[in-house]
């Protein structure tokens, strides 16, 4: 199959609507001090606006309410959308939301959870988070220890998690936990809605990182601990069916992948033409930075790096298109080692460049970088991710057919085989 990237004229108009939008409206929106009540407010004629395009939630299929893009449409999207925090989710497909839609569109149970779950998320009336992740289980999932034991009509769900991105300001969780401990791990465990107002759900923090010290409680992007003691709600708050846990999570987050792939794209490239413009523009040392080799191989690092990402995120878009998420498992990992490495190395670069102005908080850079360093963590650790496609590749091969005790003669037996050339070649010498 012929790789392609191409898309219409229509959609490139809309692309190009997207980053004039992103620039003259969102932008200016990072360089103020919001509560949360404020962001809705000054987001909400933004959001109208994107509506009105028809591209709000464009992840989703018509029926749901989205425009049924195909993941390289979506990836272009996200590369214009990764240029500001602000900007997915007033185009409708910020995280977790825009994933958690999904799942509940993907496994819903009855048209009822559908009614009182997915369409007032969609439709922006209500905020959720994907609670999964637990303090000693975050690269290997299979160690989830959070349970949820059926009684009677209801679940009851006792467990510890954390990183649950946007919780705090969240209507309902989708929580991950074990319902059958006496199967396999990758059976044995489910998704479950639980509003957050429900007794024994305890927001205990917002955890503070690298990004954000001292998070302010109940802000977006925010990622919390929580506690949940005999929690209690109905068994048809079940996502799917029992055992579904793992089949569903990969169903979110394959796509998932790639938006952030995109997205970090959008990112590096914000960074890069700083550095670009900060380059033409600072003189020092006798000349701009722009005349001095080592700003201009950082340039061309950059820049070929970032097309490489680029490539191999639409290629991985394109495939998933073609065959499913599935069969794209090795090329969805690969972008998710190599895009958070490029998305890094950019930012860094810009930072250097404009050296002491970088590091302070009157530029974004600062920011972004401290961002970045989490890209090679969240959504499975960078090292997970390559031990997956060394794996995966590896199937493809065997082994030499060469007795192992054989092995320390097999240089000698090359150098017999050529000792005559050798002498000769000596001998000429």
């Amino acid at each position: 199959m012929a790789w392609d990237f191409s898309t219409d004229p229509e959609f490139e108009a809309q692309l190009a609507w997207m980053r004039d939008f992103v620039r003259e409206e969102i932008f200016p929106l990072e360089t103020l001090d919001l509560d949360l009540a404020s962001f809705d407010h000054l987001t909400a004629p933004l959001k109208v606006q994107v509506k009105e395009r028809g591209l709000w939630a464009a992840h989703l299929d018509p029926h749901l309410g989205g425009q049924g893009f195909g993941q390289v449409k979506l990836g272009l999207m996200h590369e214009i959308l990764g240029q500001s925090v602000f900007a997915p989710n007033i185009f409708g497909n910020n995280a977790p939301d825009s994933g958690n839609a999904e799942l509940i569109a993907i496994g819903s149970t009855s048209e009822a959870q559908k009614e009182q779950w997915l369409w007032p998320l969609l439709e922006g009336k209500l905020r959720s988070a994907f609670s999964m992740t637990e303090p000693g289980a975050g690269a290997d999932p299979t160690l989830l220890t959070t349970r949820a034991v059926r009684d009677g009509d209801e679940w009851v769900i006792d467990g510890h998690k954390w990183f649950a991105s946007n919780a705090s300001i969240a209507d309902f969780l989708i929580v991950m936990a074990v319902t059958n401990p006496d199967v396999h791990a990758y059976q044995g465990s489910s998704m479950i809605i639980v509003p957050v107002d429900t007794p024994g759900v305890e927001i205990v923090r917002d955890v503070g990182t690298m990004h954000d010290p001292e998070p302010r409680m109940g802000m977006p992007g925010n990622h919390a601990e929580i506690l949940y003691r005999g929690v209690r709600v109905p068994y048809e708050n079940l996502i799917g069916n029992e055992g579904d846990g793992f089949t569903l999570a990969q169903k979110r987050l394959g796509p998932g992948r790639i938006h952030h792939a995109m997205r970090w794209l959008g990112q590096s490239k914000r960074a890069f033409d700083m550095l670009c413009e900060r380059a033409l523009s600072r003189y020092t040392h006798g000349s701009l930075l722009a005349e001095k080799q080592m700003i201009q191989q950082w340039i061309a690092d950059s820049a070929a790096e970032m097309q490489a990402a680029r490539l191999l995120t639409l290629h991985a878009a394109w495939k998933m298109d073609q065959v499913g998420a599935p069969a794209a498992r090795v090329e969805i990992a690969m972008i998710k080692y190599f895009g958070a490495k490029v998305l890094y190395d950019v930012i860094d670069r810009a930072l250097q460049v404009h050296g002491s102005l970088g590091y302070s908080t009157d530029l974004p850079l600062e920011s972004m970088y401290r961002h970045a360093r989490a890209a090679r963590i969240y959504d499975g650790p960078d090292e997970v991710h390559k031990v997956t496609v060394a794996r995966q590749i590896l199937k493809g091969y065997r082994a030499a057919d060469v007795p192992t005790e054989h092995v320390p003669t097999r240089r000698a037996a090359a150098e017999e085989k050529f000792a005559d050339m050798l002498e000769a070649f000596t001998a000429n010498d």
